[in-house]
């Protein structure tokens, strides 16, 4: 039989390790939901203060540099197929663009790169393309050189010539291990998304990029 007396004692020891495994899975849960948005501000961080080696570790640069490639080559074959009949020209240069995809994506698989992208500044599949330099002194610089003679035609000629106006973002899970940053520069505008995946429970790194929001 067992001891009344004993288990009563027992009781408030088992209670409190009740209470105290609660609030420890608790938090652990909670911290595990908002670990993504702490390692976006940590990102945006870095690429702010222009700290590569931060940034780098918030990044899987093999997983991301696939993901650009997929999403360029899809972009570009899509404009060649709309472009092809009533502007050839611009078709021919999307099929230039397909073939100096790699450096495209080298360029963009960089610090550099990820800086653009989570300024709202990403990859239009243009030959040549490389991310804008993001220093402040460059954005003094475009600020204060201004271009008034082609102003009126430079968004339209040469959209990444200088840099966009703050994108608007939203932030939200796509699954369970998959955490999305969309961004939208105006209602009638193409949107991305930059896509972060989980690594173990609280760990995340930018892994992937959607063109196509």
């Amino acid at each position: 039989m067992s001891d009344p007396v004993r288990s009563t004692r027992r009781n408030p020891f088992v209670v409190a390790f009740a209470v105290v495994a609660a609030i420890a899975a608790i938090f652990v849960l909670g911290y595990a939901y908002v670990s993504p948005y702490v390692a976006l501000a940590q990102m945006k961080h870095a690429a702010d203060a222009r700290d590569a080696q931060t940034l780098n570790e918030y990044v899987d640069y093999p997983a991301l540099r696939g993901s650009l490639k997929e999403q360029v080559s899809q972009m570009l074959t899509r404009r060649i197929d709309e472009q092809k009949y009533n502007h050839p020209f611009a078709a021919l240069g999307a099929m230039i663009g397909v073939a100096l995809i790699d450096p495209l994506v080298d360029a963009y698989a960089t610090p550099d790169g990820v800086a653009a992208i989570l300024r709202g500044m990403p990859p239009r599949g243009n030959p040549g393309e490389r991310p804008p330099e993001l220093t402040a002194d460059s954005a003094a610089s475009n600020e204060a050189s201004p271009q008034p003679a082609q102003a009126p035609a430079a968004p339209a000629s040469n959209p990444a010539s200088s840099p966009p106006a703050e994108p608007k973002t939203t932030t939200g899970y796509r699954g369970v291990n998959d955490f999305a940053v969309t961004y939208r520069h105006g209602a009638n505008n193409a949107r991305y998304s930059a896509i972060l995946h989980r690594y173990g429970l609280f760990s995340w790194k930018l892994a992937a990029i959607d063109l196509n929001g």
